[in-house]
């Protein structure tokens, strides 16, 4: 059986790894015709701390700051989809015409990954195997292995090559 792959949630942390996984995101959805939504999750932070700078700042000046930053993250990834389509403008045609979506989120990235891709209803998940963790797993990354193990729809995981 073929698959029918319309819709992919691709994740990025913004690492090399993921900057790598979306090569073959943006080819997969040339070659099934399908759309891509971009996913960023800004981690948490912890709510003692939290607490204390928004004490320190103010309430007014602690939801700019929040604003600017997903504001920024939100420019960042365009600005990278923009850089890799065109370095790929002779290998996927309309590179910039397959993202549908571009989405920045807060929380645990293996929740919000696994949410959205059943809110947009995802045919798959692609993703780089680790990025930005302060503790790295020796084969995959950990939100990369909760994700695969958790997803009811296939997961890719995408490796650096090693140089």
């Amino acid at each position: 059986m073929v698959p029918d792959i319309k819709k992919i949630l691709y994740a990025t942390d913004l690492s090399e790894s993921a900057r790598y996984a979306f090569a073959y995101a943006a080819d997969l959805a040339q070659r099934y015709d399908a759309m891509m939504t971009i996913l960023y999750v800004m981690e948490n932070m912890n709510h003692t701390v939290e607490i204390q700078i928004k004490d320190m700042m103010g309430q007014e000046e602690w939801d700019r700051l929040k604003s600017e930053k997903s504001d920024f993250l939100t420019q960042q990834i365009r600005s990278r989809l923009e850089s890799f389509c065109q370095e790929m403008d002779s290998q996927i045609d309309s590179c910039r015409l397959l993202v549908e979506d571009i989405r920045i989120t807060k929380g645990n990235p293996t929740e919000e990954i696994l949410n959205l891709s059943k809110q947009m209803d995802a045919d798959m998940i692609v993703m780089g195997s680790y990025g930005h963790n302060i503790l790295l797993d020796s084969l995959i990354g950990g939100t990369a292995r909760k994700v695969v193990k958790n997803s009811q729809i296939p997961v890719l995981v995408i490796r650096l090559p090693k140089n």
